[in-house]
């Protein structure tokens, strides 16, 4: 395993942490904007997504992505969905255990990826409502694209 990894402990902190007081359509777009914009400084090939509930609130694709992003997207936010954790944190649990989500999980491959890169949208009182997730990206790097605009975001939505 990658030393640089984030263990499961630091991802569900992660999680924990990044609960909003709130989240809605405006909110959907301000954390799409943010992300495109420190994806684009980056020059990162990267495709966003953001929902809450079935409801796709935000998409965006960035030079260098492809159609192949959004079914990684589909298939990784299938993850959250089921799991209520990000898929990254699902995927590292897997392998904690010495396996791996595709030998293990029973889900079908062709829908669900515990690949970093889709992130549960929790709001206090209410639980997870949504995801945001990134594809295009090694997957530990999708992870931290999404909990770094997550961290900034929070900041500005908090009290």
């Amino acid at each position: 395993m990658n030393p640089t990894a984030p263990t499961i402990s630091e991802l569900i902190a992660q999680e924990r942490r990044l609960t909003l007081p709130h989240f809605g359509y405006d909110d959907a777009y301000a954390l799409g904007g943010l992300l495109v914009s420190m994806a684009r400084r980056r020059h990162a090939p990267v495709a966003i997504d953001i929902r809450r509930g079935t409801q796709q609130l935000f998409h965006a694709a960035l030079p260098g992505s492809s159609a192949d992003n959004d079914a990684w997207i589909d298939r990784k936010r299938r993850v959250v969905e089921r799991y209520g954790e990000s898929s990254y944190l699902v995927g590292t649990r897997f392998r904690a255990k010495g396996t791996t989500f595709e030998d293990s999980s029973r889900l079908d491959p062709d829908l669900y990826a515990a690949h970093g890169g889709s992130f549960p949208i929790a709001v206090e009182g209410a639980g997870v409502i949504g995801s945001v997730t990134v594809s295009g990206l090694p997957q530990a790097d999708d992870h931290a694209l999404v909990v770094e605009a997550l961290e900034q975001f929070a900041t500005t939505i908090a009290g």
